[in-house]
């Protein structure tokens, strides 16, 4: 069995210094809130090249936090991919604001900057870099300058990727999801916000612990419980130092799939939280390989506008997103994967391929 992700294989690389980093929270019993959070924000804040960072329980409450915190409230429109997790999505629904869905790049599955369109009422724009590379940041960048409005980056899938030399957030704040699988994953469910505006980083620590700063029974505003518990900060702070290794170790795995699978990639800066591949017979090759002991994903396969939870928030059609969802294929990426497994992969698809023709 070639397992899509083995999150076994990722600690037993480092076990012995995750565990010291779980034992000295449990000696000092400073479960929340307490050094090894702080420590990690630095820490993390340091890498991103960011000079804040804000740790908060996941990646969802990051993104609701942020659009709090940065004034993005009941009416506001705020524009975001159509092809992402829904959490984009509920964020902003969440925060009483207006989603409103773009269509993506078929190269990259980004969101599509000739796309967007902007409204009196729109106030941000949420660019997702997904699977691991970044969105074709400057006309975002151009767009939000000339309608003077906030970006805030979804960058759960892209740590430690470069856009132009600098590492996301590439502009303004991005908020990031530590859940397990990610490339820098906690052992339960983390996030955080990096931003270089103080006023923005004071208000998410606000809102993220009861609306309190100092004083824990003087709350400055009706804030929420979305803190991250130290035991996760220590499992990050550990991670983070073997992060570029290990997406170094994912680009390796990914040239090779290019090379056996005779694609090209026409992405410069990668991670590859995951490997995508197109195939028209996407249902049929994820039976082969799973009959063959390979376990596939599938990212995403129904766009946002087709969620039945989202379905009332637009009357749109995204072509672009629909041809696609039907089309992707995430294959097992992770950075201890083996050069033989990528192999019997890639021939197991030259054997489904050349059986369609």
């Amino acid at each position: 069995m070639i397992p899509f992700v083995d999150l076994k294989a990722n600690y037993l690389s480092i076990k012995e210094e995750i565990d010291n980093a779980i034992q000295f929270v449990i000696n000092n019993s400073d479960f929340i809130m307490g050094e090894s959070v702080s420590l990690f924000e630095n820490n993390f804040a340091k890498y991103c090249g960011g000079k804040h960072c804000v740790a908060v329980s996941n990646g969802t409450s990051a993104l609701e936090i942020a659009l709090k915190a940065h004034g993005i409230s009941h009416g506001d429109e705020v524009i975001c991919p159509v092809n992402t997790y829904i959490a984009t999505a509920e964020a902003i629904i969440n925060v009483g604001a207006v989603v409103k869905f773009v269509d993506i790049d078929e190269k990259t599955y980004n969101i599509d900057p000739s796309k967007i369109v902007i409204s009196e009422s729109t106030k941000a724009i949420i660019p997702v870099h997904l699977y691991g590379q970044t969105v074709d940041m400057d006309p975002i960048i151009k767009i939000a300058q000339e309608n003077d409005l906030i970006i805030i980056e979804d960058c759960a899938q892209a740590h430690g990727v470069m856009y132009k030399g600098k590492k996301v957030p590439i502009y303004g704040t991005g908020c990031f999801s530590f859940y397990p699988s990610k490339n820098l994953g906690a052992f339960g469910d983390a996030g955080a916000i990096v931003t270089d505006n103080e006023d923005v980083a004071r208000e998410a620590k606000l809102i993220r612990n009861h609306g309190f700063s100092k004083n824990k029974h003087r709350h400055e505003i009706i804030g929420t419980n979305n803190r991250m518990d130290s035991i996760q900060a220590a499992v990050l702070s550990v991670k983070l130092k073997h992060l570029d290794k290990w997406n170094d170790m994912r680009i390796r795995n990914a040239k090779l799939y290019l090379k056996l699978l005779n694609m090209r990639n026409s992405i410069s800066k990668h991670v590859y939280h995951l490997f995508v591949i197109r195939s028209k017979n996407r249902d049929k090759l994820v039976d082969y390989l799973t009959q063959k002991g390979v376990q596939t994903g599938i990212h995403y396969p129904f766009p946002l506008h087709k969620q039945e939870a989202l379905a009332r928030h637009t009357i749109e059609i995204y072509p672009v997103a629909e041809m696609l969802s039907k089309e992707i294929l995430s294959l097992p990426m992770y950075p201890e994967l083996s050069k033989e497994d990528i192999k019997y992969v890639c021939d197991l698809i030259k054997e489904f391929n050349n059986s369609q023709i």
